[in-house]
């Protein structure tokens, strides 16, 4: 079992900036993915930003240029840096770690941090 204990979110004006950290612990497979997916009401959960345990890096088309995912040397904990943060950018934003086996993976899901952009 893997455990995610997401933090940063937040209200922030238009413009403004944010850093979200995840911090993941338990059984983390060596080939692995960590990211961030921001769920809007009644929609799915659409990807923000992932990095894989290689550190293969893919943003969602709306967030490409303004934010920033990384993580910790241990690979245990991703953070992502949210600049020039607007409206449609507001959500809820979930970790998801995604442990590979060659075929197959398991997927765990923090409980989600809010994320409000506001004037």
């Amino acid at each position: 079992q893997v455990q995610l204990v997401e933090s940063g979110g937040g209200l922030v004006q238009p413009g403004g900036s944010l850093r979200l950290s995840c911090a993941a612990s338990g059984r983390i497979h060596g080939i692995n993915v960590m990211g961030w997916y921001r769920q809007d009401p009644g929609k799915q959960r659409d990807l923000v930003a992932s990095i894989s345990s290689i550190k293969t890096v893919k943003y969602g088309d709306s967030v490409e240029g303004r934010f920033t995912i990384s993580r910790n040397r241990a690979g245990t904990t991703i953070f992502l840096q949210m600049n020039n943060l607007n409206i449609e950018d507001t959500g809820i934003y979930y970790c998801n770690l995604q442990n590979i086996y060659g075929g197959s993976k398991a997927e765990f899901w923090g409980q989600g941090t809010q994320v409000t952009v506001s004037s």
